[in-house]
């Protein structure tokens, strides 16, 4: 037997020996090993879901100007540092803190005092994965207020959703709070991550205004379009990549084989309806068909599927995709109509398809795959379900709408939201960081 099949045997034996030693013992051993695992699963999830960072941050920078692209990339980099070391202080204890009443939770500030284990992984895994969630929930509003909001104000509103709203809206959700005690549902986040992130754009880009030129005194819309469409196609790559962390491993186990593989092929799946039902109606009404549209039908087909994936067939889950698709197209237009300025699109994305996709669990729920709870309205189950997933979207959302509007308000009050206009024109890489993000680089154009 030649030295690499021996180095292969002897691997195995390693790898093995835990399983042999249970079938010795009668199982303490396995134990270990399933933790293990799990463990293993849940902190690959975490660092995929960290990588969605570097995604949000190419769709945003190539969705925008060139003079405001290093000003966005910034506030991506800060607010997943600030949102983790909120969450480590104050969120986390906030929102997987005990609570009799279910409104709020308290315990495990600083990560003190904590248990050993959370959910069967280690806390530490645990917290590392809802902490990567809690960075994606606040980098949502970058994109809504971009090219206009101060870097100051962005600092101070991140610090306020990472480490006191999105806790809140958790608790209610995952933490034990009331909402789960109803048996809201909502698997990776629809509502938990991104209408919370969406409704808080939405707010803060209605308080803020529209940048300058977007809009003409008869109300119609101008189009500002992003600088760098390759940049923004790579990210959304990078985020529907980041998706297979951030949804299958909401099951906190590498051994949920059948479950795991569900999630993963309806978030796939999904993606791809809602890219070709975007592609489908922008081509229909403009006749044209638009890759930025069709790319944001891709990540409104994934936001809606985050809060269903696991409790829908396949087929529900391309529906869901399909309608995804179609909001996005409808929600852009709308925004323009009533006259809030969102360059990147994350109001419909992830506000409206958040909202879309924790609906669909009450429209599509399978009784067997939601834990042998009540079915939705398609399945059967009539409309308590439904009437429960519109209780939990309107607290939420009402509840972020109304922290967060007062959050900036008092923003605006002490330090202020928005850049000068000569700042704003100029550009805020310039104003605010004294930097350009293509320093050095020209185009000369000949005849």
């Amino acid at each position: 037997m030649n030295r690499a099949v021996l180095r292969v045997v002897a691997g195995a034996t390693v790898l093995l020996a835990p399983l042999w030693v249970y079938a010795a013992d009668g199982g303490p051993a396995l134990e270990g090993v399933e933790i293990g695992l799990n463990t293993l699963w849940v902190l690959l999830a975490a660092f995929l879901v960290f990588f969605m960072q570097a995604g949000f941050g190419m769709v945003e920078a190539g969705f925008i100007r060139a003079k405001n692209a290093c000003n966005i990339l910034t506030k991506n980099f800060l607010d997943f540092c600030i949102a983790c070391l909120s969450f480590w202080v104050l969120g986390y204890a906030l929102m997987f803190g005990s609570s009799k009443a279910g409104l709020i939770g308290a315990g495990g500030f600083l990560l003190r005092n904590v248990d050993s284990l959370t959910n069967g992984v280690p806390t530490f895994a645990f917290w590392l994965f809802q902490a990567a969630f809690c960075g994606a929930a606040a980098t949502i509003v970058a994109g809504a207020m971009a090219e206009r909001m101060k870097f100051r104000a962005y600092l101070a509103y991140t610090v306020v959703i990472s480490g006191l709203v999105y806790p809140v809206v958790g608790h209610w959700v995952w933490g034990g709070g009331w909402l789960a005690r109803l048996g809201f549902a909502d698997f990776a986040g629809s509502t938990v991550v991104h209408a919370t992130g969406g409704i808080a754009a939405l707010v803060g880009a209605a308080v803020l205004g529209p940048r300058i030129g977007k809009f003409n005194r008869d109300g119609s819309a101008n189009a500002m379009p992003g600088h760098n469409i390759p940049l923004a196609s790579l990210g959304v790559f990078i985020l529907w990549f980041g998706w297979f962390g951030f949804n299958p491993g909401s099951s906190l186990s590498g051994l949920s084989a059948g479950l795991n593989s569900r999630v993963a092929i309806n978030t796939n799946l999904a993606a791809c309806a809602g890219t070709v039902s975007a592609m489908a109606v922008v081509w229909l009404l403009f006749g044209k068909p638009d890759l930025s549209m069709a790319m944001n039908g891709a990540l409104a087909g994934l936001v809606a599927i985050t809060a269903p994936c696991a409790y829908v067939s396949v087929a529900a889950a391309v529906i869901i995709g399909l309608v995804a698709g179609v909001i996005i197209v409808l929600g852009v237009a709308l925004l323009d109509r009533v006259g809030i300025d969102d360059p990147v699109g994350a109001v419909p994305v992830h506000g409206l398809n958040g909202v879309w996709g924790t609906l669909a669990v009450g429209l599509f729920g399978q009784k067997a795959l939601l834990g042998g709870a009540r079915a939705g309205l398609f399945a059967g189950g009539g409309l308590k379900l439904l009437g429960i997933q519109t209780l939990g979207v309107a607290a939420c959302a009402g509840f972020v709408a109304l922290s967060m509007g007062t959050a900036f308000l008092v923003i605006r009050r002490v330090i202020g939201l928005r850049v000068s206009e000569a700042d704003e024109l100029r550009g805020l890489d310039i104003g605010e960081h004294g930097m350009e993000s293509y320093s050095g680089f020209q185009i000369f154009v000949t005849k």
